[in-house]
């Protein structure tokens, strides 16, 4: 008895039912044992469809993840895109915001500067008419000879 397994081993089925036939084994108990070993093979051997198979399985998961690697590296472009976009918002309001604040503070300063000029000018006028009732106060008090 010889069957064929797989080409992709080389199995002598006459060889193996002869080996066990001679270390005790009947004949029936050989061959049962030999059919059994080649199914084993049998099933557990990939065969040449097998590997096309898988070969296409793999082409596909390649061309697969491409494609979800282009998508990937599209949504990224265009998210960095908003990101930029949103950032240069950002910084022109921030900008703009600076600039109000900074025109704020020049007409604060400007509104103390006159408070404080106004105030000197009014201290200046209090201090002149103090010194004008002084001196009047001094030339009353001292007798004047003639």
């Amino acid at each position: 008895m010889h069957m064929s397994v797989s080409e992709a081993i080389n199995f002598d089925t006459h060889k193996f039912v002869k080996h066990l036939t001679e270390n005790g084994f009947t004949e029936q108990q050989a061959e049962v044992l030999a059919e059994e070993q080649v199914n084993l093979l049998n099933s557990n051997l990939a065969t040449k469809a097998d590997i096309f198979a898988l070969k296409a399985d793999i082409e596909t998961l390649r061309q697969e993840t491409k494609t979800e690697i282009e998508t990937l590296r599209q949504e990224t472009k265009l998210s960095i895109a908003v990101l930029k976009t949103e950032i240069e918002t950002l910084r022109l309001a921030t900008q703009a915001d600076i600039e109000t604040s900074r025109e704020k503070t020049r007409a604060d300063v400007e509104s103390i500067k006159s408070d404080l000029l106004k105030w000197i000018m009014r201290m200046m006028i209090a201090q002149g008419g103090v010194i004008v009732a002084l001196v009047f106060a001094l030339i009353q008090a001292v007798p004047v000879k003639s």
